[in-house]
This record gives C-alpha cells, structure tokens and sequence, in this order.
C-alpha cells in the first residue's frame, strides 16, 4: 500500500467526522436563529456525502487487506474499517435530530427543546476532538472524547430525560413536544456513544504502538 492511498483514507474519514461536525452546527445555529426551513434537507444531503465517503473507504481498505499489510498497517485499516458503521450511524442520528428539530419549529423555543442544545454542543467539542485524536494518534485527545461523554453527555442525557418527564406531567398538551425531545435527545446520547467507539479502537490503535517501540 502507498503512502498516497493511506493519506486518501485519512483524508477521507477525517472528511466524514467534518460531515458530522457540520450536520451538528447546522442544527445549533438553526435554533440560534429560530430559522428551520430546509434544515432537514442539508442535513440529508450531507448524510449522502457520508454514506458515499463510507462506501469509498471501505472499497479501499478492502483493496489494501487483499494487497497485504505489515502489522502496523494492518492496524490502522481495520481501525478505520470497523469505525465506518458507527460514522454512518452518527450521520443517521445528527439527521434524526435536523428532522425533528424542523418539524417541530413553530414550538421550538419551548424549554423542553431547548435542553437539547447543550447535548449539541458537546457532541460538537467530541467531533472536534476526535478528528485531531485521529490525525495526530493523540491518546490524550482520544480519552478526552471518552471522558466528555461519560461526565458530561450522558449526566445531560439523563438531566434533559428527567425534565422531560416533569414538564410532561405539569403540561399533557405539551405531549408531542415532549416525546420528540426525548427522542432528539437520546439519539444524540447514541451519536456520542459511537464516537466513543472509534476512540476507543484508536486509544487501543495508539497504545499498541507504544507498546511495541517498548519491546524493540
């Protein structure tokens, strides 16, 4: 395998994780400015540029499993490889989110839907610390996306979910604005839980490397 081509597939994943980042801006900067129309269909277009990108990947790495690899190599393709499904889910979810969030517009301001923009947030700062874990094998930066889900999305996930429930039971006629946010909500609690999954097969990537210049 040529440099050229590993720097393709890097480029490439990098492109899908940006993809992300762009669907989660679009869907906090949609709501900053209380305008929704056409959100759903720029998400779904960049949904169409992950799945694309995903199936260009995986063409690749199958070519350069069937080439041969050195152990090193070997590594960094099946990271990438088994990482492409939780991408492509995490594209699924961000658009999930741009779909709810444009249907329910008209009533988007209320505080039930507004306890999910924090969520959007973090998941931002995840993305974005992922995409320079991967570029640069950082293992700090790969165990900062772990740690950022585990203390703080998920405490927010199961805050937003309690509130949900209270305002639920305070406004029945708020029912539909509710249940929609709960649902906004949890598939952004998944959307971290499988960036969790790529940096976790990228801090076992990073760490195997150093475990192996030890025993050299």
């Amino acid at each position: 395998m040529t440099d050229g081509t590993r720097s393709l597939i890097t480029g490439r994943f990098l492109r899908m994780l940006s993809i992300t980042l762009e669907q989660l801006s679009a869907v906090r900067e949609a709501s900053d400015r209380a305008e929704f129309a056409g959100l759903a269909a720029r998400a779904k277009l960049l949904e169409r540029e992950t799945d694309a990108l995903e199936r260009e990947i995986e063409d690749a790495c199958l070519a350069a499993f069937a080439s041969g690899l050195d152990p090193d190599e070997l590594a960094f393709h099946l990271l990438v490889f088994r990482s492409l499904s939780n991408l492509e889910r995490v594209g699924d979810y961000a658009f999930s989110v741009a779909r709810d969030l444009e249907t329910l517009a008209p009533r988007t301001r209320s505080a039930t839907l507004q306890d999910v923009l924090p969520l959007v947030r973090l998941l931002s700062e995840m993305v974005e610390t992922l995409a320079f874990a991967f570029a640069e094998r950082d293992l700090q930066a790969a165990r900062e996306v772990m740690q950022l889900d585990f203390e703080q999305v998920d405490a927010l996930y199961e805050q937003m979910q309690r509130a949900s429930l209270t305002r639920l039971m305070e406004r029945p006629e708020d029912t539909e604005v509710a249940l929609t946010a709960g649902r906004m909500a949890r598939n952004l609690e998944r959307l971290g839980d499988h960036l969790v999954n790529v940096a976790e097969r990228l801090e076992a990537l990073v760490l195997g490397r150093s475990q192996a210049a030890l025993g050299q």
